[in-house]
């Protein structure tokens, strides 16, 4: 498979290193190493895939013309558009022309996110009663001098699009019953600190992110009937380490087994190998949770940009 990357920043690069040797050229407007300027100056027999890490604003365009030209796409998170409907008319374009449309999510590769997904479908731990993830990095003065990233609702697609696609990794396609717990802006204009939850089924849900997490950490405790399980750290940031502790009834201190890996973030590769079997399967697209996901942070957006205001007129 021959891959271009479309956006040749941070992310662009990782995607470039893991295409190894798919890759054929790069296409960035500002990146004077790009090899070409526009999507449109790309020959269309020259590549199979696209792997586009751009911001949200071009997004629809950009896919648009490639699923329309039966190119695979692989988008960075979160797949924002206008609106529900334009994702669908995405999902209809590559279903058409035969592309894969893939929405990256890497995490969904982290081997302790994979071990919980498995713990939770197996049974063994019965009722699940709540779930709380913490997500914090301390990018906020590398966000607040960005030109494009320090608006709207800040750090709530950014990082609550990973946190809520990976509720719907380990407990299917849950309902949208989430609203915003608090909003801060302690250094920024947009919100840098936000907490979000639900208290429906399958359980008690609190998501916890910001900007303002200097040791850039995850955390994620998940209690149920018959034990808990708990994430500490991601690979990137290890060491990482999951732990399995079974319930004593009446009490009493648990067993657990736990697993710690300290090495390189396998994520993209694994993503990049993934991607290129959908694209061997030429498998359907298949964009509900994206659009899911557009609704869920679009209402939660709007309401965290109203709370920030207010709080904004009261200082």
């Amino acid at each position: 498979m021959r891959s271009i990357v479309v956006g040749l920043g941070v992310q662009g690069h990782k995607r470039r290193r893991f295409a190894d040797d798919d890759y054929v050229a790069s296409v960035d407007p500002f990146n004077s190493s790009a090899d070409f300027r526009t999507i449109g100056e790309v020959p269309l027999d020259s590549f199979d895939a696209a792997l586009c890490c751009v911001p949200d604003e071009p997004k629809f365009e950009l896919l648009a013309y490639l699923l329309a030209n039966g190119k695979h796409v692989l988008v960075e998170k979160p797949l924002w558009t206008g609106s529900s409907d334009q994702i669908a008319q995405l999902q209809a374009l590559a279903r058409r022309s035969g592309a894969v449309c893939y929405t990256a999510y890497n995490h969904r590769f982290e081997p302790h996110f994979l071990r919980m997904r498995d713990l939770i479908a197996s049974g063994v731990l019965g009722r699940i009663y709540s779930c709380r993830m913490f997500y914090g990095n301390g990018t906020a003065q590398l966000v607040r001098e960005s030109q494009w990233r320090d608006e709207g609702a800040g750090v709530l697609p950014d990082l609550g699009s990973h946190l809520l696609d990976t509720c719907r990794f380990w407990f299917g396609e849950i309902d949208d019953h989430f609203e915003v717990v608090s909003v801060n802006r302690f250094e920024n204009r947009a919100p840098d600190h936000v907490v979000i939850g639900s208290g429906r089924e399958p359980c008690r849900i609190e998501l916890e992110m910001t900007l303002l997490s200097w040791r850039n950490h995850f955390t994620c405790d998940v209690f149920a009937e018959n034990g808990s399980a708990h994430i500490e750290s991601l690979c990137k940031w290890g060491p990482s380490t999951f732990t399995y502790r079974k319930r004593i009834r009446p009490s009493g201190r648990p067993p657990e087994e736990a697993t710690t890996l300290v090495q390189e973030d396998p994520t993209w590769a694994a993503e990049y190998a993934y991607f290129k079997q959908l694209c061997e399967a030429r498998s359907p697209a298949d964009l509900s949770n994206d659009i899911w996901l557009q609704e869920s942070l679009g209402r939660l957006g709007r309401a965290a940009i109203t709370i920030a205001g207010k709080e904004n007129e009261l200082r």
